[in-house]
């Protein structure tokens, strides 16, 4: 009992946040096995996601400055964030509805794929299949952020093999401009993969972040696998882009644990660190959570996501007379 005392004064975070992130990322891994279950039962047409990224996408989501306008953080982000949704205080009954495409789907209306999601009270710019253009978006709600004025940045998040892509390059040079530096904090969430081919066969550099250092900009690589290393050090470099109002591009380590999307099938991919394992260790030997109690978070999220799926199956497709809906285009198709 004393050597459980004497770690639990020397907690890295505090023991109330480190619950948390706990309890966050369990609900995003059981959300993510759930919209698996979904589209595997004949209940969604595509799957695409983020389990295996919840060490770094939930302290994402706890440390973005939460609101609508310039004043607050806009996020460009890709189709692997779902535990920063969450971490934004998102219902995880808007996933369910969006993976069966139902028409209270609060994101598209029952017309998009899962993972796509679109919160405008919450500057959550509309996730696009299109691969990597969030990351040409980007600059421009942050120059909007610094005519605006105030402390709030751009966040824009994508994907290793995605940085091929003009937009990256694109990205990195509209935002450090000399004398029109821009707030955006550049991540970029390396599983090793684009799809089915190697980072290994694709990037001749060690790290992806460093791509960054021929534009001036600060740049680090983290291991996006440890939910307190991330926290920290999302922490600095949010703190240094709001201040300094330039750009920072982070590259985060993560894992894809059940491959690419459901174009791969979808399952299990037992080679692959598990961020949750590792974390539910620590806990242990912190001291804060025993074995028992993480399994009843488990149990907690996973039946009352079951519930919440049984219920949305059951919920209206939309109607053919809303195609036009949130579209730039006359109702009646004139």
């Amino acid at each position: 009992m004393a050597q459980l005392v004497r770690i639990r004064d020397e907690l890295p975070l505090p023991r109330d946040l480190l619950v948390r992130l706990h309890d966050l990322m369990v609900q995003a891994r059981a959300l993510e096995e759930r919209l698996i279950s979904m589209y595997k039962s004949g209940h969604g047409y595509f799957w695409i996601g983020g389990p295996g990224e919840e060490a770094f996408s939930v302290p994402l989501g706890l440390l973005m400055k939460k609101g609508q306008g310039p004043a607050y953080d806009f996020l460009h982000a890709h189709y692997r964030q779902s535990g920063t949704i969450l971490a934004l205080g998102e219902d995880p009954v808007g996933a369910l509805r969006q993976m069966k495409n139902t028409a209270s789907d609060p994101y598209s209306g029952g017309r998009n794929f899962g993972g796509h999601y679109s919160i405008r009270r919450l500057n959550v710019v509309p996730v696009t299949s299109t691969i990597e253009v969030q990351y040409l978006m980007a600059p421009g709600t942050a120059l909007a952020q610094k005519r605006h004025g105030g402390d709030a940045i751009t966040i824009v998040t994508g994907g290793d093999a995605g940085t091929a892509e003009g937009d990256f390059a694109s990205c990195l040079l509209w935002t450090t401009r000399p004398g029109q530096e821009l707030p955006v904090l550049i991540v970029v969430t390396n599983n090793q993969w684009g799809i089915s081919t190697p980072a290994a066969t694709v990037h001749a550099t060690r790290n992806l972040s460093d791509r960054g250092k021929a534009f001036g900009m600060r740049t680090k690589t983290i291991d996006g696998n440890d939910p307190i290393a991330s926290y920290q050090e999302l922490a600095e470099a949010m703190a240094y882009v709001r201040k300094e109002r330039r750009p920072f591009l982070l590259e985060a380590k993560v894992s894809r644990l059940y491959g690419h999307s459901s174009a791969s099938g979808a399952n299990l991919v037992a080679e692959e660190q598990d961020c949750l394992r590792g974390y539910e260790a620590k806990l242990e030997r912190y001291g804060v959570l025993d074995r028992e109690q993480m399994d009843a978070v488990r149990v907690r999220h996973a039946e009352a996501l079951a519930q919440a799926a049984r219920a949305v199956i059951e919920e209206p497709q939309p109607s053919p007379d809303s195609i036009w809906d949130h579209v730039f285009a006359p109702k009646d198709g004139g």
